[in-house]
């Protein structure tokens, strides 16, 4: 039986159902990326050693990235292909999605951990830590990956919610943790004087909080999808379909890894304070990409649900909406981060060297992401409508094809500087591709919906 907040995805007004799906979502990734601000800006006001606390902090940034990112797996393949089985009415499929999923997301869990703590410090030292700051990656990492079963479970099986047209939901399970982050990291780096290793112990806590929400809401009688002991054997076919559609979400977020990775390695060849410069810059470039990421989070279940319902023109005109709304809200942002550097640089550091070092990196940092919103969205439109192998090529476009090459090559001609052209040029080249492609296989996709009846042949 489907109930009223799965049926409003096939039946409400397209403007407000879009805005209140999204609206939620966009709250819940801003406030989602007060763990990491919190953390940075704590960190990097530490007397004495925040800079190098900072830079340490940063380093890890990029493995705790590569660990979250199969999550995403799940929640980024799991969910729209849940989601599309409720819009055919196939609820035992969609059940069997998430119950699987649940199982992929605990051995996710036991894989990267042990993979993590194992190698830590020589992965800490290629992705850029020096004997300055290893100390203070060590400390962060060593705690919070206690913490990383919570971080797949609240992070994966979050868009489950979406998916059955509960953003709200979705929403406390984020700001709840989010907040008692904003709480514990204080009292623990400072009045515990924990530093750094209290910054982690705060998220983990915070992410376990988190954690409980979500699966004590899927455990409920309150989900119209709700985990099921019977579902949770797994299926090679479920599986094999997750992996494939999920398997793009997971590119887009584990290179953001590789890419850190690529981008701390060469900035040490010319300084520690550039590693920082480059922290405050990521988490810049995060914060103008919150809106993005909710929003998507938001419209994904209203197109895979229509999509699997065979409603055309209401993919159309949520699809409409979208490009416009990210595309806008994306190039405001990043003007305003643009323009205004050193305001967000002195949200992090006191320290005058590091933020005129942020000051004139920035605009070459941001500059390709003014047009990022038109990637994101044609993007996300092809993960929802379940283009898998398009998928993938755009998500390795942008970071290993362009990005990571271009990050080896542009610093012996551009010095530090290219370092962070890099990142620009490989932004708006993406960008351009991934939007006309997204236009010329559109038709193509909408093609296989004939008589309000999806084809899934």
């Amino acid at each position: 039986m489907i109930n009223k907040y799965e049926a409003r995805l096939g039946t409400e007004r397209m403007l407000p159902l879009v805005f209140k799906m999204a609206l939620p979502a966009v709250i819940a990734q801003f406030v989602n990326l007060l763990y990491s601000m919190v953390d940075r800006i704590y960190i990097g006001h530490i007397p004495g050693i925040g800079t190098d606390a900072l830079a340490g902090g940063g380093v890890t940034t990029s493995l705790v990235i590569l660990i979250s990112s199969f999550s995403a797996i799940v929640g980024g393949g799991g969910a729209p292909l849940a989601t599309m089985a409720l819009g055919q009415g196939d609820r035992l499929r969609a059940g069997k999605i998430l119950g699987n999923g649940f199982v992929l997301l605990i051995l996710f869990t036991l894989f990267t951990s042990f993979i993590a703590y194992t190698f830590m410090e020589p992965i800490l030292l290629f992705t850029g830590a020096s004997e300055n700051t290893l100390e203070y990656a060590v400390d962060y990492l060593s705690i919070y990956l206690l913490g990383t079963v919570f971080v797949e479970i609240s992070t994966g099986l979050n868009s489950f919610i979406n998916a059955q047209g509960r953003p709200a939901i979705a929403m406390y399970s984020v700001l709840i943790g989010a907040l008692l982050n904003i709480i514990l990291d204080p009292i623990f780096i400072f009045w515990f004087d924990m530093g750094v290793k209290g910054a982690a112990l705060a998220t983990v806590l915070s992410q376990a909080c988190s954690a409980a929400w979500v699966l004590s809401f899927l455990f409920s009688r309150r989900a119209s999808l709700s985990l099921e002991k019977r579902n949770m054997r797994l299926s090679r076919k479920i599986v094999f379909a997750m992996l494939a559609l999920g398997i793009s979400p997971f590119i887009m977020a584990s290179t953001e890894s590789l890419v850190g990775f690529v981008l701390n390695s060469s900035l040490k060849n010319f300084g520690d304070i550039y590693v920082s410069a480059l922290t405050i810059l990521q988490s810049a470039m995060q914060f103008a990409s919150v809106p993005l990421t909710g929003f998507a989070l938001g419209f994904v279940p209203i197109i895979s649900y229509n999509y699997g319902h065979g409603d055309k023109q209401r993919v159309k005109d949520c699809f409409r909406i979208v490009m416009i709304t990210m595309f806008s809200f994306n190039l405001l942002l990043m003007l305003l981060m643009i323009l205004f550097p050193t305001i967000v640089a002195s949200a992090f550091t006191s320290d005058e060297k590091l933020i005129e070092t942020v000051r004139w990196t920035m605009p070459v940092f941001l500059g390709g992401m003014t047009i990022f919103g038109l990637q994101r969205a044609c993007q996300n439109m092809f993960v929802a409508l379940g283009q898998a192998k398009i998928s993938i090529f755009i998500a390795l476009l942008r970071k290993a094809i362009l990005l990571i090459p271009l990050a080896l090559i542009l610093p012996h001609y551009m010095g530090v500087t290219g370092v962070y052209a890099a990142e620009a040029i490989s932004d708006a080249t993406a960008a351009i591709c991934c939007t006309l492609l997204f236009f010329w296989q559109f038709p193509k996709i909408l093609g296989k919906i004939q008589g309000n009846i999806l084809r899934t042949d």
